[in-house]
Parts: structure tokens; sequence; C-alpha cells
């Protein structure tokens, strides 16, 4: 009796932990991603014209077209950028990332290895690994650094760690499971 009582609680466990993941997904999901500035950061230098200005950083980044259909992880190389989508669920999260400096091609691709914490190829240590590629002999995925920096990566050294802020570790590791599509585009 008791080996079913631990079956049950070690079931119940990976419930709970799923659920948590979920939810912190679905909070960082709709979390601002730039917090509004104070009002004494302003200053009174004549706004840029309006084609010199960036992006607007309260408004979603679009999904870029020809990404495909349902949940998945959408990499855009040129633009930098990560989005989860999901599958009807909220708005989906997007966030720029540090490409490694070994690149996917574009098309599709599961996620078929995670880990929580390892040492990076570029000998970092970092958390929520979640790979998907290789290319150019190299392991490629989705990484945070232990230490919360972002640097370029050396071109001298063939890397495949695409790096964002621990956050958006956080949410890309709540996300991605194994067999999630990734989809990866110019």
């Amino acid at each position: 009796m008791a080996r079913s009582s631990s079956g049950i609680v070690a079931g119940l466990t990976v419930a709970a932990i799923a659920a948590v993941g979920f939810l912190g997904y679905q909070a960082s999901a709709t979390a601002p991603a730039h917090p509004p500035k104070a009002h004494a950061e302003q200053s009174a230098a004549p706004s840029p014209a309006p084609s010199a200005r960036a992006a607007d950083p309260a408004k979603p980044v679009a999904v870029p077209e020809g990404s495909g259909t349902g949940s998945r992880v959408v990499y855009s190389v040129g633009q930098k950028r990560v989005w989860l989508v999901g599958e009807n669920g909220p708005e989906p999260k997007s966030f720029a990332v540090k490409p490694s400096t070994a690149h996917p091609k574009p098309g599709t691709y599961l996620v078929n290895s995670r880990s929580g914490a390892v040492t990076g190829s570029d000998g970092v240590p970092i958390e929520h690994v979640v790979r998907f590629a290789t290319a150019d002999g190299v392991v490629v995925g989705f990484s945070s650094r232990v230490d919360g920096q972002m640097p370029e990566p050396d071109p001298g050294k063939k890397t495949g760690g695409i790096r964002m802020t621990r956050a958006d570790g956080d949410a890309m590791w709540a996300f991605a499971t194994i067999n999630s599509k990734v989809v990866v585009v110019p």
C-alpha cells in the first residue's frame, strides 16, 4: 500500500509543478516588456522624426508571417527576437535575444533536450537550456546566463547558445518542453 501512496504523491507533485510552470508562463506573458519610465527621465529635447523613432515598446511585435500555426516558439535570426505563441492563449510573449555564432537554417524543429543548469559552450554557467538544432557541428538552443549578463558572443568561437534574460529564460523553460515546435525564420 505504501508503494501506491508514494506513486500518488509523486503524480500530484508533478501535476503541481506543471501547474505552477504554466501559471508562471501566463503571468510573464502578460507582464509589460518594459516598465514605464519615470517622469524625471524625460528630456526637454525635441523628439525625433517619426521615421527615426524606435517602435513603441508598449505595442506587441507581430509574429513573423510564414512562421506556421499552432503552439510554437518562433525565432527570427534577423530580428534577434523570439515569440512564444500559445495555441489559443493570450497575446504571444516576445523578447529580444543575443544570437549565437552558429545559426540554424530556417525551418521547423522540435525541442530535443533540456537541462536545468549546465556550463555553456562558451564556458559560462547557464540555466534553462532548451536545445532544438545543430548548426556548423554545434548544438543550438536557448539559454540564460546564471550571472544575468547578455554580452555579444565571441565571433572567434563557435557557440550555439541563443541567450536571453533570466526572466525570459524562465518563460521559455515553462513553455518549450520536449517535442515543442520551434520555427526558425530569417
